[in-house]
């Protein structure tokens, strides 16, 4: 039945009650019935129901309809007169002008038929609120990192459907690790993050009225104490109720979340094995199940199961629908149950008037039970449980069925395959009210329990040990006293499936590669599945590298370049539509061993430490030796250290370490060594530093000599700072002369000295000291180096060089020579000589010096046609001697300043004929006395000299690369200036390659430019840049002749 628009300024109550026709598979092996009609069933009751009520008027415009057969309406338990305020629209109640105070109330209606009647669940008529939160700030809340937390929303005083939200500076994404009660609106953090810092807001909404309120902010923070929050099982903060009755077609929600660390994982499941529908909906956090459209097939018991690496936690919850169809003389027994404070009281209702208890009738509480049931006993029955503060009913029609046995829903299954030696259950389970009795028959005889075979309480035959002559027909024959009928089915044998070659338990070692055989034998007439697991878990081979199935028909694994993961366990399963088979193996990987753990450093002493360790993962392979690896500030790395014992054998977790450096911070760790090779190394140890000593080592290479009259140099190599031993490190010099027995020391205080410098004018030059240098920290002195002899400085020479003479090589050099001295005193040794070279009319104080270790200097850079003065003096260890008498000398004229011009080329062959001007010198320039080609190939490439006397040359030069000439004057004042590199290309070594090219002499008119006349065969563009550089701007024309 439909309804209607109701008019404005109304409201309407549902109760929407059917008669239709409905099919049943009679359940409990009562059945059979096809097309029967029942009692009246609410498909719609009236529920509790808030309109929004407008502050101006206090009515509303919303209207709600329900339809009923034969029908009565109670408010507040008055059966209600139709009046103005109230009529009846089909069946509906409707409320004309609704006002707060005077039809706010309990609603219940009353459905009649001819089978019964029932009452429906009261509905409660209110009006939407929703008031604010209160004002009061929140507490901080404080909690460690990993640690879980519930925030709580108290929403305020409301009525109407609510939504309710938690909101950070956004609405809050819910995911695993967060979750938002719809029912208690607390949030629920399974393991805070540090992102989860920040103020929290419930929001709560009506969604009648738009209404919105606002908490006062929650503040998160994190508690820094230094320790961490422990891992943690799940706990089920939020869950669903143990028992809920639903009704069919409506949806219902099932809130499920966990707290723990790790995040806990929820999943869902039925516990009768079967799969969740496909309709269910399950939200991102799997914290909330929803079942829209609730069937018959949906009841049953669900489960949340939160898990995580710690454990695992299950909340179980059992949704019921509410008919129940029986067979005649079976017995009902009904249980109904109720919370509330005080404890509800519970009645029982038939066709809408009490159930008295009688004989047959047993009423106790909330459980009723009839046994034997009757065609009689049929009809609508309801639970009312109350107290003070209210009541409520739970309605079931009770259909009690007398039929037939009938197999068109459940015949027995027509085709059943079954390997020889094994064992099959055929069910037989015919609708049949009451139930029917089982026989079977196997062709036309009828079968009985024996050895192998058994007839089991609920009529399914099992028959073991199947043999091929148990193939064939087998028929169930169902009877009661409504009728007989039968179904039939066919069994068919095949030869088990056995793996014939199975994988065997291996070793291997880490970068082999092995293959575990899986080979069977079976019908030929089934196509055997393979499939792997490793340790439990199914092979993927598309996502797997270093698995492979290999064997064509056979199964066998291949596992390339394995590793250390790989060890375990590895079961080959073989699959036929009949039987499956397994069989597994063990492989054991070996490899290097793990890292040692545990390494601590005991007693330390100046040169010792003690080290202790526990072992690693051998890896299968038992560890034979282990390694001691220090590392200091001053090491390149890791580097081995010495131990006692001197080689740490496997079975042996701690050592002392030798030969270290006292007062050095050390760091070690341990390696581990077995038969397939080196393992990684332990973490390192804290840093220890060893304790200081007495110096052991004493200075190297003390040596001396030098300095300045009256002085006693004194040399050595300081001490690294790693074998100081201590603080507060010096050096004692000790130093007598030769022959005598009292030392004399000094103390240096430094660390980093490496030379001292005695000085005394009385000391004569060249005198013999024994020298010796110790060492010294705060725990006392160490050893003193070994006595060497080292001579006091010498004197200064007291005599020039003699006979010194000069020559002028060109304008800008001049050769020097002299006589040595000759060294007859023992007081001093030359070591050199050094010549002072000054201009004509300067101070010998002005003089450039040029120091050398022969008796010849070059002195370069000097100024054309100059006259120069020219002294030498000798040089020792002590300083430089007096100087030689001045010698004057004069430079000659400079080299011509004019570079040759007209140059002319010609490229024949491998030759290059070259021609240019003759250049003349100025008056104040030396004369011409020929000319010097450079020539190399590339700018890059080495450079070739010819010298001439004439202004043509050939060259003769290999032919594909290209070459860069200068051509200079030569003078005895020097070489000229030069023309400038000219470019040649490269020839062809394929044909005979003629280029002819002249260069004009170039009037410099800056950076203007000229075209030189030339041959009609030649033709070039010559410009200067701001260098003076020559630059071909345009290619010559190219002649070939064959």
């Amino acid at each position: 039945c439909s309804c209607g628009e109701p008019p404005t300024g109304s409201c309407s109550l549902l109760c929407v009650g059917t008669e239709k026709t409905i099919s049943s598979d009679g359940g409990g092996g009562g059945g059979g019935y096809r097309n029967a009609r029942h009692g009246p069933v609410f498909t719609q009751e009236p529920s509790d129901s808030v309109f929004p009520l407008r502050s101006e008027d206090n009515k509303v415009n919303n209207h709600l309809c329900l339809c009923v057969r034969l029908y009565r309406w109670k408010v507040d338990g008055r059966y209600i007169d139709m009046d103005l305020n109230y009529n009846l629209v089909e069946g509906n109640l409707l409320i004309n002008h609704p006002h707060a105070t005077h039809h706010g109330g309990v609603y219940q209606c009353i459905a009649t038929n001819v089978f019964g009647t029932i009452v429906s669940r009261e509905a409660k008529v209110q009006f939407a609120y929703l008031q604010n939160f209160s004002r009061k700030s929140r507490n901080t809340v404080s909690v460690r990192e990993g640690q879980a937390v519930v925030l709580l929303c108290g929403p305020p005083p409301h009525n109407g459907g609510t939504t309710l939200l938690q909101q950070k500076k956004v609405f809050l994404l819910q995911d695993t690790r967060r979750f938002v009660s719809q029912r208690t609106g607390n949030l629920y953090i399974a393991k805070v993050e540090a992102s989860d810092v920040g103020n929290y807001t419930c929001v709560v909404r009506n969604m009648m009225t738009n209404a919105t309120a606002y908490s006062s902010p929650t503040p998160v923070e994190l508690r820094r104490d230094g320790e961490h929050a422990p891992l943690l099982a799940p706990l089920i903060e939020v869950q669903f109720p143990e028992s809920l009755h639903v009704t069919k077609g409506t949806s219902v929600k099932l809130e499920c979340f966990a707290l723990g660390n790790p995040v806990p994982s929820i999943t869902w499941r039925r516990t009768d094995g079967n799969p969740l529908p496909g309709k269910i909906k399950i939200n991102h956090s799997n914290g909330v199940l929803e079942i829209p459209y609730f069937r018959p097939e949906d009841a049953g018991v669900y489960e949340c199961v939160a898990e995580n690496s710690r454990g695992k936690n299950v909340a179980k919850g059992q949704l019921t629908l509410k008919d129940v169809h029986m067979a005649i003389e079976a017995n009902l027994q009904w249980e109904c149950k109720a919370s509330g404070k005080p404890k509800p009281v519970y009645r029982w209702l038939k066709n809408g008037e009490p159930l008295v208890p009688e004989d047959r009738i047993l009423v106790e509480g909330g459980r009723l039970a009839v046994p034997r049931i009757n065609l009689l006993d049929s009809g609508m029955y309801q639970c009312l449980a109350e107290n003070e503060h209210g009541a409520i009913y739970a309605s079931a029609e009770l259909k009690v069925v007398a039929s037939s046995p009938d197999f068109s829903s459940s015949p027995v299954k027509k085709s059943m395959l079954i390997q020889r030696g094994g064992e099959v259950i055929m069910e037989c389970r015919p609708h049949a009210s009451p139930r029917a009795s089982i026989s079977w028959r196997r062709g036309g005889e009828f079968l009985k329990d024996s050895t192998r075979r058994t007839i089991m309480g609920d009529g399914t035959l099992r028959i073991s040990n199947i043999s091929e002559s148990d193939g064939g027909r087998y028929t169930c024959v169902a009877r009661n006293p409504f009728g007989t009928s039968s179904s039939t089915g066919t069994l068919v044998v095949k030869e088990p499936t056995k793996i014939t070659v199975p994988p065997l338990s291996v070793d291997a070692t880490v970068g082999e590669s092995i293959v575990l055989p899986c080979e069977v034998s079976g019908d030929s007439s089934l196509d055997p599945t393979f499939k792997w697991f490793f340790n439990g878990k199914l092979i993927d081979f598309n996502r797997q590298d270093h698995f492979e199935m290999i064997g064509g028909s056979a199964g066998d694994l291949m596992v390339r370049n394995i590793q250390l993961k790989h060890s375990g366990k590895y079961v080959c399963m073989v699959h036929t539509v009949v039987d499956s088979v397994s069989a597994a193996a063990h492989l054991i990987v070996r490899g290097p061993p793990g890292a040692p753990e545990g390494l601590i450093v005991g007693e330390i002493t100046d040169s010792t430490a003690q080290l202790s360790w526990e072992s690693g993962p051998d890896n299968h392979s038992p560890v034979t030796t282990y390694s001691i690896q220090a590392r200091t500030p001053f090491s390149i790395g890791w580097q081995a250290v010495r131990t006692v014992p001197d080689s740490v054998p496997g079975q042996m977790f701690h050592a002392t370490v030798i030969d270290l450096n006292p007062w050095v911070d050390y760091e070690f760790r341990v390696v581990a060594s077995n038969n397939v090779g080196v393992g990684e190394p332990s973490m390192q140890s804290k840093q220890i530093r060893t304790k200081a000593a007495v110096p052991e080592v004493a200075p190297g290479n003390v040596s001396g000599g030098g300095g300045r009259r009256g002085e006693l140099v004194i040399q050595w190599e300081p001490i690294p700072e790693e074998l100081q031993s201590g603080e507060e490190f010096g050096y004692v010099v000790a130093f007598r002369p030769l022959g005598t027995s009292t030392w004399k020391q000094t103390v240096l205080a430094s660390p980093d000295a490496s030379r001292y410098t005695f000085r005394n004018d009385s000391v004569p030059p060249l005198s013999q000291f024994e020298v010796k240098v110790g060492v010294y920290n705060n725990k006392g002195e160490g050893p003193s180096s070994h006595v060497v002899v080292v001579y006091s400085a010498e004197e200064e020479p007291s005599e020039p060089p003699s006979r010194v003479w000069t020559r002028t090589l060109s304008a800008s050099e001049i050769e020097v020579y002299w006589e040595p001295i000759t060294q007859t005193a023992s007081s001093w040794k030359i070591i050199g000589y050094e010549v002072l070279c000054w201009e004509e009319g300067m101070q010998e104080s002005d003089a450039e010096m040029v120091r050398v270790t022969d008796t010849a200097a070059l002195l370069s850079g000097l100024k054309g046609s100059t006259v120069y003065l020219i002294s030498v003096r000798a040089q020792n260890s002590a300083g430089a001697g007096p100087s030689s008498p001045a010698v004057n000398v004069t430079t000659k004229k400079p080299p011509p300043s004019q570079p040759p011009g007209n140059i002319e080329w010609n490229l024949t062959n491998s030759k290059i004929f070259l021609s240019w001007e003759h250049v003349k010198a100025m008056g104040n320039e030396s004369e011409v006395t020929g000319y010097k080609v450079l020539y190399r190939q590339n700018w890059l490439g080495k450079t070739s000299v010819v010298e001439t006397n004439r202004t043509s040359m050939a060259l003769q030069v290999p032919s594909g690369e290209d070459y860069l000439i200068e051509i200079k004057a030569l003078s005895d004042g020097g070489d000229g200036s030069s023309s400038g590199p000219i470019r040649i290309p490269k020839m062809s070594s394929k044909r005979e390659l003629f280029l002819s090219f002249t260069i004009h002499r170039i009037h410099f008119w800056y950076n203007r430019f000229k075209v030189s006349r030339v041959p009609s065969t030649k033709f070039c563009l010559i410009t200067m840049n701001p260098t003076g550089t020559m630059c071909l701007l345009m290619s010559v024309f190219v002649f070939f002749r064959s």
